[in-house]
């Protein structure tokens, strides 16, 4: 069980990284604009995250997703992460947090 617990703890310490990287078009974090799909931590502390850019054109596909790879490695307990990239489904503006929405004054 207490493995089980590292494993969540892990999982909310991943996405308040994620939280913080931004999307440089969009003055929202990757996660509240709804391309973080998925967040996965195995019990090896292997972390795997799918997720999508705004478009496949995004001009930003080679970088950020390196960017989500580094900085979720560099936490304390995580012994590697593997980004996974989809179009499947395409991001829409719906995928976004009422949050996100909010700040880029859509509600």
């Amino acid at each position: 069980m207490e493995e089980f617990n590292d494993t969540i703890n892990l999982g909310e310490n991943v996405v308040k990284v994620l939280k913080g990287i931004y999307d440089p078009e969009i003055p929202v974090d990757i996660y509240e604009l709804g391309l973080i799909y998925d967040v996965m931590v195995n019990e090896e502390n292997h972390v795997k995250i799918l997720m999508t850019l705004t478009s496949p054109n995004c001009p930003v596909a080679e970088s950020l997703p390196l960017e989500v790879e580094e900085k979720v490695k560099a936490i304390d307990d995580i012994n590697g992460c593997e980004v996974e990239i989809t179009f499947d489904p395409p991001w829409t503006k719906d995928l976004m947090s009422e949050e996100a929405k909010l700040e880029l004054g859509m509600l």
